[in-house]
């Protein structure tokens, strides 16, 4: 096995062909601060980024507008890693990188799990070994979280296209057995070669940082965190026509914050409605689609569906949402919105109390990592609150 050739198993799929990208590898492991094994430079400069074995999915340096990037995955793996790790039921799971001799992935698969070098295994790349975070397919099939093996990745893909085994004994849980197929990665078809991005300045000096992360108050603060954009976009109405369509005013807090940054998504997360909105999927439309199926869910769980919902009485009205399906809104209590305390109605956690904050505020602490609460995600405690709070504003009517 130690001279194994990925070619000699390895069989390209009649309809979707590997094709390779382009690498500039000394600057891509500049990047990184590593030397990669020859092995998987070889695979990726012939095949490209393969969805292997029907199942497994070889990540190598490329681009694919709005898709994928291959730097941004990696920083996104490596995180949820990080948190993975430090929650292991055993005390500390592996260092992960860029921590010194951290795991550095290369993989993922259909079933969740997530493949990675042990770089401190061998000051020579060539002898990384390969170390799997088994996902939810692998927890299912009663395997530990992490599990190393003595492979290199391409002794690993071997093993995953097995036919008898070439050991005395198999080398631990494998994927597969798995086709000896490599495809183009479907949602990669048109990918690009992958530039590192350059080094850049802190985005705030030390005095602003204190100010948006410590001393700051309100939207001054809230600017300097997550700057806003020149031309906010609200939608082609008025705030007199919607308050008249849902029989309200809304609390001003809510139109000042609005006028500023108008409708967007909150550091890849939280989206905010567009507010003026005319035509089909106006304000009202979303709002109404909310509230009729928390009904239709109240009615079957009412121990879990504990809200009124508007327009009833302090009934719960909506403002924005999560990528993971939370719903952030309003409880209509009394005549004056300036009053109305903020909840959510969480997706994977059981309701909350209301907040005690009002809405820039209690945004401002959530972008700090200061806000945590049932259903509201928050940051992780490696991670740097300037580096992830941002704002994406949405600027046509494709958006919400």
């Amino acid at each position: 096995m130690d001279h194994v050739d990925i070619a000699g198993f390895l069989v390209p799929h009649p309809e979707r062909p590997p094709r390779p990208v382009p690498v500039d590898w000394p600057a891509v492991e500049k990047w990184l601060g590593l030397t990669l094994p020859d092995d998987y430079k070889r695979l990726a400069d012939t095949y490209g980024p393969v969805d292997f074995g029907e199942y497994l999915w070889i990540h190598v340096p490329c681009v694919e507008e709005k898709w994928f990037d291959y730097g941004d995955w990696l920083r996104d793996t490596h995180r949820s890693s990080r948190i993975e790790a430090r929650a292991h039921p055993e005390g500390r799971g592996p260092a992960v990188h860029p921590d010194p001799g951290g795991l550095l992935a290369w993989g993922c698969t259909r079933g969740g799990d997530i493949l990675f070098w042990d770089v401190s295994a061998s000051a020579d790349p060539n002898a990384w070994t390969v170390v799997v975070r088994h996902g939810g397919s692998g927890r299912r099939r009663g395997l530990e979280q992490w599990h190393r093996y003595d492979l290199t990745l391409t002794q690993y893909l071997r093993h995953t296209v097995r036919d008898t085994w070439e050991l005395p004994s198999p080398p631990g849980p494998l994927l597969g057995p798995l086709p000896g197929s490599a495809a183009r990665t479907a949602f990669l078809e048109t990918a690009a070669p992958w530039t590192p991005p350059e080094p850049t300045a802190p985005r705030l000096t030390d005095a602003e940082r204190r100010i948006a992360l410590e001393t700051g108050t309100g939207l001054d603060a809230l600017r300097l965190l997550s700057p806003p954009p020149e031309a906010p976009y609200l939608g082609g109405g008025t705030w007199e026509a919607l308050f008249a369509e849902l029989g309200t005013r809304l609390p001003s807090e809510y139109v000042t914050l609005m006028e500023r940054y108008g409708a967007g998504c909150w550091s890849t997360w939280l989206r905010f409605l567009t507010p003026l909105r005319t035509g089909e999927r106006r304000f009202l439309h979303h709002v109404e689609e909310t509230v009729n199926a928390y009904r239709s869910l109240k009615e079957d769980f009412p121990e879990w569906h504990p809200l009124g919902m508007w327009p009833e009485p302090g009934g719960f009205l909506p403002f924005a949402n999560s990528i993971d399906g939370d719903e952030i809104g309003w409880l209509t209590e009394g005549d004056d919105p300036d009053a109305w305390p903020l909840i959510v109605w969480p997706r994977h956690a059981d309701q909350g109390q209301p907040w005690g904050g009002g809405l820039i505020d209690t945004l401002l602490a959530w972008q700090r990592g200061t806000f945590a609460t049932e259903g509201l995600a928050g940051l992780d405690e490696d991670d740097d609150p300037v580096e992830s709070a941002g704002f994406e504003a949405w600027t046509d009517q494709a958006y919400w």
